[in-house]
């Protein structure tokens, strides 16, 4: 795919990893739609990185059809779902609540579900199309406290291999990129400590590995991407 001038949607773009993403393909010549759910945060990145602004919740239905419309609306199509939104709880089985453990899902298995959908209506009409998941390692194993972000991402991975399956015929391309840890504010969110260390990923490697499955030429593509940093220190 060639970057200048396609159109790409990323989910959860006012920080961390999918503001990183949105501002490595704005440089790369695309035309960006970021999405958030806290207003000024989200106007202040759109802003900074000359990205389109959309408040939007994910989990929600009548947003993420919404902001899809509003895309294709302003745009005039869509190239490119980066589906990046997500939320984190690391509570130890005994104290997960079920209200935690909903939001988690909600936003990261429905929420990126209900994007996926809006983005492929509009891509299997076009016979067009990219779908890139940022899953994490975290959909290759188990880990304690993880009972409701790991069987998030294990999800998201098993509807990505479905998706793939479902619009290869449509020419539509559906990608994961699992990122090991990152140094972002989803840690101290999710209620964990995170040690910064030069040695850890930023998200600007994880824009990196995303801009470059996208830029393969569309007859292939790269199904999943695993990125980790080389040598980390805590």
């Amino acid at each position: 795919m060639q970057l200048a001038n396609a159109v790409v949607l990323v989910t959860g773009g006012s920080s961390g990893i999918g503001k990183g993403i949105a501002e490595t393909l704005v440089r790369a010549g695309a035309k960006v739609a970021i999405t958030g759910r806290d207003k000024p945060r989200l106007t202040a990145t759109a802003t900074a990185i000359g990205a389109h602004a959309i408040q939007a919740d994910v989990s929600k239905e009548d947003d993420a059809t919404r902001t899809v419309r509003e895309v294709i609306e302003t745009f005039g199509h869509l190239d490119v779902l980066v589906n990046n939104a997500g939320v984190g709880v690391l509570k130890p089985l005994v104290d997960m609540d079920a209200a935690g453990f909903d939001r988690v899902l909600g936003t990261n298995v429905r929420g990126a579900m209900l994007m996926a959908r809006e983005a492929a209506r509009h891509f299997v009409t076009r016979k067009s199309g990219a779908i890139v998941n940022i899953g994490s390692t975290a959909s290759h194993r188990g880990a304690p406290n993880g009972t409701a972000y790991y069987a998030s991402k294990f999800a998201l991975r098993g509807m990505t291999e479905c998706w793939r399956q479902e619009l290869r015929k449509f020419n539509v391309r559906v990608m994961l990129v699992n990122p090991s840890e990152v140094i972002t504010n989803f840690a101290a969110i999710a209620g964990f400590d995170q040690k910064p260390h030069p040695s850890k990923l930023q998200p600007e490697d994880i824009a990196h590995a995303v801009k470059s499955v996208l830029e393969m030429d569309d007859r292939g593509f790269t199904t999943e991407l695993t990125v980790f940093a080389t040598n980390p220190q805590d």
